[in-house]
């Protein structure tokens, strides 16, 4: 807890013996986005601590009314990265930030850094981030990642951060109830955070198609799903969760997981036509075993999906192109080859002009 104990000994808060109040805006995996059994563990660990060490700070619940009153908030990222600093090692650590940002005086007023080892570090993503269909570059979570990393103690606030942290706050909740299987709850919150300032991000939209589809609104799912697919065209490359067999071209054999799979494909050709682009269907892999099979691999992967895409939608033929590039895009890239590190195992389809 080095960094919690920096953050908190550093802090510069009025003098006095008043409560600080503080809410913690969820720990997010600066790679993925995503929240992790990792992350919130670390949550109640610094809740812990803040009880025990530093009693001047009073944690309010992450929530509209708590942020009413311009209350210290507490963000902070969680990071693989390859210890030796090797940009295309394996990523053997992880760099963990924090940052106390005061939204009374709209300053940085405090940070924490430090690393750790990955041994018995569960990296696995929460329910609404493992069931997530999509990744796609979120200027909501940018923001956060840069106001927690591309800050020092002094710096002001990002403004967009401020703006939107009241919307963060209802997607939050809505995460948890998802998480928690109270579906219908967490459509509501996802809805209602759709409506709010920044509320067009990529969490909302995931979150209105996951909860449509677990309460068996198929019309109501597909509709989210375009929209989805629309939001991550919009920076013309849509990163995919397709899984498959390890080693083969084939899906996975868990109608739960590959069920929408076919739906999903279709409203990827849909979205492509209306587009009136080209697209390249580009395989990834995990970084373990051999670089030769692995791109041999990301290929066939890539050109099954081709396959697919064509089937949903002939007219798309001559404007899709299978690429491979094995491991050598990875985003996460532990090479567990577990849930923490399925996006690397993704089909991303790149959209350009013809």
């Amino acid at each position: 807890m080095r960094a919690a104990n920096d953050l908190f000994s550093k802090a510069t808060v009025p003098a006095g013996s008043d409560k600080v109040e503080l809410v913690i805006d969820p720990l997010i995996d600066a790679a993925t986005g995503a929240q992790s059994a990792a992350t919130r563990l670390m949550q109640e660990r610094i809740k812990d601590l803040v009880a025990k060490s530093y009693p001047r700070f009073a944690v309010l619940p992450f929530s509209s009314e708590a942020l009413s009153r311009a209350p210290v908030v507490l963000i902070g990222t969680f990071t693989a990265i390859n210890n030796a600093g090797a940009p295309d090692g394996v990523r053997d650590a992880y760099r963990i930030c924090l940052a106390l940002a005061d939204l009374r005086s709209k300053i940085i007023v405090s940070k924490g850094v430090a690393r750790a080892k990955p041994d018995g570090v569960k990296a696995d993503p929460t329910p609404a981030f493992a069931d997530a269909p999509i990744w796609s570059n979120d200027p909501a979570i940018a923001v956060y990642i840069k106001t927690c990393q591309g800050t020092k103690p002094g710096d002001p606030i990002d403004p967009l951060y401020v703006e939107r942290i009241a919307t963060s706050a209802f997607v939050s909740d809505a995460i948890l109830e998802y998480d928690d299987k109270r579906y219908r709850e967490a459509l509501a919150f996802y809805r209602t955070a759709r409506q709010m300032s920044g509320g067009d991000q990529l969490r909302v939209h995931s979150g209105i198609y996951l909860s449509s589809w677990k309460l068996n609104r198929r019309t109501d799912a597909t509709e989210a799903f375009g929209s989805l697919v629309k939001y991550g065209l919009v920076a013309n490359k849509l990163s995919v969760r397709l899984l498959f067999k390890p080693g083969t071209t084939q899906f996975l054999d868990d109608q739960n997981i590959t069920g929408p799979y076919p739906m999903w494909l279709s409203q990827i050709a849909t979205q492509a036509m209306q587009n009136d682009s080209c697209v390249d269907v580009v395989g990834h892999t995990s970084n373990t075993g051999p670089a030769q099979i692995n791109e041999r691999l990301s290929v066939l992967r890539a050109q099954f999906i081709k396959d697919l895409l064509q089937s949903a939608s002939p007219s798309l033929a001559d404007r899709l192109k299978a690429v491979g590039v094995g491991s050598r895009e990875s985003i996460v890239g532990t090479g567990r080859d577990d849930a923490s590190d399925a996006i690397d195992r993704r089909v991303d389809f790149n959209v350009h002009r013809c």
